[in-house]
């Protein structure tokens, strides 16, 4: 299994950083978590073409996370050489936010299928919404939903994917909570959004220092990690932007809660667990 950080960024524009997603190839499955600012750029520096894709995984509807939904639907759509189904997995919100999507693709789609003529229809995608404690099968791959806590916005899921002996949870944005104990539980690789507090409350606005109450901080994943017994501890979405050089500072807070291997850094970074 491969676990890979396509985008370790945030809403703030980083010119290093993608938006938020999250890539697990594992028992033949390639599997999308969120579609961030640039996921498709950095699916291709990933050497994923979008029509392999066996899913998409959606978290949460904060645009972050959402914002280049469109454009892996698309690429999924044009760049497959024979018609194929695309797919979407999220909570309850996840088929209103694809038939919105669709709507805004209207005109393209319309442009694309008077051009070409062996496209004779438009993307076909296949939503499913699930609820904390679901579970579904995507190849050889079980992907299993459980409950966070990023309120207000709500629903938010965690996912547990696991093939094999392995076993990845990606978290989203949430807060510590029961449902991200248990997702997290004897995994071998942990991803998890982060914060840190300390910076974040040195900027002086409110608006910046709101995020505080429902992300996780650098620390509190590394408590998580602990309590969970997980082996890996990868984390993204640094809120403020992690500079280049500083990734020691960010692991030792998280390392002070927890003893195990922990992983940071630049788009594209991967983590192996055997199968």
């Amino acid at each position: 299994m491969d676990v890979i950080l396509l985008g370790t960024g945030s809403p703030i524009p980083d010119p290093r950083r993608a938006g938020p997603a999250t890539l697990v190839r594992a028992g033949g499955a390639t599997i999308l978590f969120d579609c961030g600012r640039g996921v498709v750029m950095r699916l291709a520096g990933a050497g994923v073409l979008p029509q392999t894709l066996s899913a998409i995984v959606i978290t949460h509807m904060h645009s972050d996370h959402i914002c280049d939904l469109n454009d892996v639907i698309t690429s999924h759509w044009v760049m497959s050489p024979i018609p194929q189904p695309l797919a979407i997995y999220g909570p309850p919100g996840t088929e209103a936010l694809v038939k919105a999507t669709l709507a805004m693709l209207s005109p393209d789609i319309g442009y694309r299928l008077a051009h070409h003529a062996d496209l004779n229809e438009g993307p076909e995608v296949v939503v499913t919404e699930l609820a904390p404690g679901d579970t579904t099968q995507i190849g050889a791959c079980e992907l299993a939903a459980y409950r966070t806590e990023h309120a207000p916005v709500r629903p938010t899921l965690g996912y547990r994917v696991t093939c094999g002996t392995a076993i990845a949870a990606v978290a989203g944005d949430t807060v510590p909570c029961a449902g991200l104990d248990a997702l997290c539980k004897g995994a071998g690789v942990y991803v998890q959004t982060v914060v840190r507090d300390d910076l974040v409350r040195r900027v002086p606005s409110r608006r910046f220092q709101d995020i505080l109450d429902y992300h996780s901080t650098v620390e509190q994943a590394g408590t998580t990690a602990q309590k969970a017994g997980v082996k890996i501890l990868l984390l993204t979405h640094y809120v403020p932007p992690m500079q280049a050089g500083d990734e020691d500072s960010w692991r030792a807070l998280a390392a002070a809660h927890f003893d195990g291997k922990i992983v940071l850094g630049d788009d594209l970074t991967k983590v192996s667990l055997p199968e």
